[in-house]
């Protein structure tokens, strides 16, 4: 597949050693964007799960570092394989869906690393706002067989949730609680030229 835009242009350009998008504005494309997270259970197994709905943009700039990133994700698709559990992450022990229907994320500085970028942004759920810090890679740039400028991206952190008011939890009698209060992100994005 071509790397070049029907215009010719090319769909990337190197930035500081690192291979970045052309400058313009990418949307993410819903079909293949992944938000899953990961929780302590019982203070010994893991639980993962998902946002299944989200929609965003991704804005790169001429100069890279005034690339911003704005992604919205509906709290009522969150998703870990248990129906009681998920209806309990939609309850107000949680997420509040039936009052707060979006949490939402916006990068407020973009900055190369060695290994790749690192998104420094603001999270809101349930109307607080809390800092984030994802480490990103990008994974290159195509022409799709539909003919549209495709790029990938990939992120991962690590936040607290009682930084958000998500402080349910229920004590061990063996001690420990029942989950923990570490949650890791990790998103897969493609995104697509905005015409």
């Amino acid at each position: 597949m071509t790397s070049q835009t029907p215009e010719g242009r090319t769909v990337t350009r190197t930035v500081q050693g690192h291979e970045v998008p052309i400058a313009g504005t990418w949307n993410l494309d819903p079909t293949h964007t992944s938000i899953t997270f990961e929780v302590r259970h019982m203070m010994i197994s893991k639980v993962r799960g998902s946002i299944q709905e989200a929609s965003g943009t991704i804005e790169i700039g001429d100069a890279f570092a005034d690339s911003r990133v704005e992604v919205t994700m509906e709290t009522a698709s969150v998703e870990t394989g248990t129906p009681d559990r998920d209806t309990h992450l939609r309850s107000p022990d949680f997420f509040d869906v039936a009052t707060y229907p979006h949490m939402s994320f916006r990068s407020t500085s973009i900055e190369t690393t060695e290994d790749g970028f690192r998104i420094n942004g603001e999270l809101t759920v349930k109307d607080v706002t809390a800092p984030v810090i994802l480490d990103a890679e990008f994974n290159g740039g195509i022409i799709d067989p539909y003919g549209n400028p495709r790029v990938a991206f990939s992120a991962a952190g690590e936040v607290d949730r009682t930084d958000w008011g998500l402080t349910w939890n229920m004590a061990l009698e063996t001690g420990g609680v029942l989950v923990g209060k570490k949650a890791k992100l990790i998103i897969d994005t493609e995104a697509t030229l905005a015409n």
